[in-house]
């Protein structure tokens, strides 16, 4: 039998003497291990090409892959063997690689226009950045209520920084984006796209080649911070980046990170939000999309670690809970709808041409 409680299914013990349970595991099981070695298929496939530069092959191997992981799973990729935790953080390092050949690929090409902004819409999955920053923001405004950042950094921004963009564009007008990435050449990209005009958005974004280890008192000026999918491929080097972004952002700043759920963290690093809390936050919400957005979203802020420690806070984190798992999205005010559809207008121009 199944129970509803919030935002949970709960089995209820006698599930556990039903006839039925058992059948009904050895066929989740074996859905698991058919979904991992298929994976696993895929990854080694993807290892031996020549090259991760945008082909047809690269294509369709990774279109295979995101096929195979985006739908709902019950697969728990921390419990993976040792065997298939080694391919899966492999294979999280070579969507990393093919994701950065391709965004600069289509750099080069959207640079090639007198108006690149005009043309964002040729990148094949822009409108997910799109939906993917508006559901960051939808967030932070229910989770921080009246927050008007005047300085965001943006922590692995790439040669194609569509979030900061959507996000400076249509959710916070009046901020000013710093946008961080190791690649110098992606920041040069970056640059000649979005931080070439002295006006409008692209006067208030701005690129920097620094890796984030190197940031302490920059980190201080910030109301919000965005920490990218793929910055910290491994838990350990996440909860290090964490850690180090704990130790110097202020008190009452918020943290986004973008994390996986089930089979998607076969692509993307899964973050463990004691992870976040031990790195002197507050989580405040870990959101689980469905749909075309891959990533989950969670929205934390830092405070002093006496108030991490108190009783409101100190009973869930050390049991390992999870403070508030949110419900799906909806814009409750006229400026969220605003920036909804107005969100959504620029997905459709852009996805015109």
């Amino acid at each position: 039998a199944l129970a509803f409680s919030g935002t949970h299914f709960l089995l209820l013990p006698e599930f556990f003497r039903s006839p039925r349970s058992s059948y009904n595991m050895d066929a989740q099981n074996k859905e698991v291990a058919a979904l991992i070695e298929k994976i696993a298929g895929l990854q080694a496939a993807i290892a031996a090409l020549p090259s991760l530069s945008p082909s047809p092959e690269v294509d369709r191997l990774f279109t295979d892959l995101v096929t195979a992981c985006v739908p709902p799973s019950s697969v728990d990729v921390t419990k993976l063997s040792p065997e298939h935790q080694r391919m899966r953080e492999a294979l999280i390092r070579l969507c990393s690689a093919a994701e950065g050949k391709l965004e600069a690929h289509y750099a080069d090409l959207l640079a090639t226009f007198d108006n690149p902004l005009d043309h964002l819409g040729r990148f094949p999955y822009y409108s997910n950045y799109v939906n993917l920053s508006r559901l960051e923001y939808e967030l932070l405004a229910r989770h921080v209520p009246g927050i008007a950042p005047a300085r965001v950094a943006f922590v692995g921004s790439g040669p194609l920084p569509f979030s900061s963009f959507v996000l400076a564009a249509h959710h916070l007008p009046d901020a000013h984006f710093d946008n961080y990435d190791l690649c110098g050449a992606a920041n040069e990209r970056a640059r000649k796209l979005f931080g070439a005009s002295e006006d409008g958005v692209g006067a208030r974004m701005k690129f920097h080649t620094a890796d984030v280890a190197d940031l302490t008192q920059e980190l201080g000026a910030y109301d919000v911070v965005f920490l990218a999918a793929l910055v910290g491929m491994a838990a350990e080097e996440k909860a290090k980046v964490i850690a180090h972004l704990g130790a110097h952002m202020v008190e009452g700043a918020s943290l986004v990170v973008r994390s996986a759920h089930g089979a998607r963290g076969f692509l993307y690093p899964i973050v463990d939000p004691e992870d976040i809390r031990r790195g002197r936050f507050e989580v405040l919400a870990v959101h689980h999309p469905e749909g075309e957005v891959i990533n989950s979203v969670i929205v934390a802020r830092k405070v002093v670690d006496a108030k991490l420690s108190g009783p409101q806070n100190g009973d869930a984190h050390a049991r390992g809970a999870v403070p508030l798992v949110s419900p799906p999205c909806s814009f409750s005010t006229k400026m969220e709808a605003g920036a909804l559809e107005k969100s959504e207008e620029l997905a459709a121009k852009e996805l015109a041409f």
